[in-house]
């Protein structure tokens, strides 16, 4: 038996399940997310509601690592809508900046031109300062995968540090070359 499969989630309160064929629509007070699901896993309220578990068929290899799968992304989809995931991005080097302008966020990050990006709607950004970039929102994987490309622009090189990079990346730098005198 998977152990992460077999493990209950507990829905919190103002957090509504509707369980599809081969979606979950959760509902919660931060927004809404739909997590597919393999159809073969069987999702099954207890509880009066309070608390969902997920079963599967037969223990084949198909259906055993979908059991946790399933699990895991329920799991991430009622997390979510009850408190956002964040991902907190840094920018180091000088003049390097980030500003949002409307659901526009522009970075000034050593190039010739701004790199611009359209945030989603289902995604919120903010700049608290020129250096730090704050994505959130319900989804996990939506959430990372902005972050990732926002990242993906200029990702920290490891002579100077410069770059983006997420708030508790360790960076591992390189010494650079070094000069000796002419001594022989």
């Amino acid at each position: 038996m998977s152990r992460i499969g077999r493990q209950p989630i507990t829905l919190p309160d103002g957090v509504s399940v509707s369980i599809g064929k081969t979606s979950v629509e959760v509902k919660g007070p931060h927004g809404t997310v739909t997590a597919r699901v393999h159809p073969s896993m069987k999702l099954i309220e207890e509880e009066g509601g309070k608390v969902l578990r997920v079963e599967r068929p037969n223990d084949s290899k198909l259906h055993r690592s979908m059991h946790g799968l399933t699990r895991s992304l329920v799991a991430a989809a009622v997390t979510g809508v009850h408190t956002p995931y964040k991902k907190t991005l840094e920018i180091v080097g000088v003049g390097y900046t980030a500003k949002m302008d409307g659901k526009r966020l522009t970075l000034a990050i050593g190039f010739c031109h701004p790199v611009h990006f359209t945030v989603p709607e289902t995604l919120t950004l903010e700049t608290p300062t020129n250096q730090r970039i704050v994505v959130s929102g319900c989804d996990k994987q939506e959430v990372g995968q902005f972050a990732a490309n926002i990242r993906r622009v200029r990702p920290p090189e490891p002579y100077n540090g410069k770059g983006i990079r997420y708030l508790d990346e360790r960076v591992i730098r390189k010494a650079g070359k070094s000069f000796v005198s002419g001594d022989k």
